[in-house]
């Protein structure tokens, strides 16, 4: 009986195998990924914080119209105004209120939540008059 022996293999590094394990095995390559990964992140963080802002700042608008309007109301036996350029026109808001997209706010009398009140809205980022994206 013979015994058959393995000789030894030798490879040089140029010679091996190269997988995605031995791709981003390597020290700087999980560096690099895992920047990628942080930044990818970080973008997303980013726009998801912008755009929550910017519907904060549409709220804090609609506030301060819906109490214009409501002093509108209280002057006028609960009427309401004809358009928001009554009410700057009349010295109850200094401007015609926008939200934070540019587009001007929209009133609603009588309101779809209250049928005797009235309802103060954006159109939101897409500026369509019924998105699902409208801000209220």
């Amino acid at each position: 009986m013979s015994i058959v022996r393995q000789q030894p293999t030798v490879f040089f590094p140029w010679e091996r195998r190269r997988g995605l394990r031995s791709v981003f095995g390597g020290g700087r390559a999980r560096q690099v990924l895992s920047l990628g990964l942080g930044a990818a992140l970080l973008a997303l963080l980013w726009h998801r914080e912008r755009r929550a802002s910017e519907i904060r700042a549409t709220r804090a608008t609609i506030t301060a119209v819906y109490g214009a309007v409501a002093n509108w109301r209280a002057d006028h036996d609960r009427g309401c105004p004809a358009s928001l350029a009554d009410l700057v026109s009349s010295g109850y808001l200094a401007e015609l209120p926008r939200d934070a997209w540019g587009k001007v706010l929209r009133v609603a009398c009588p309101g779809r939540k209250d049928p005797r009140g009235f309802d103060v809205s954006s159109d939101g980022p897409d500026g369509e008059p019924a998105g699902l994206d409208r801000v209220e």
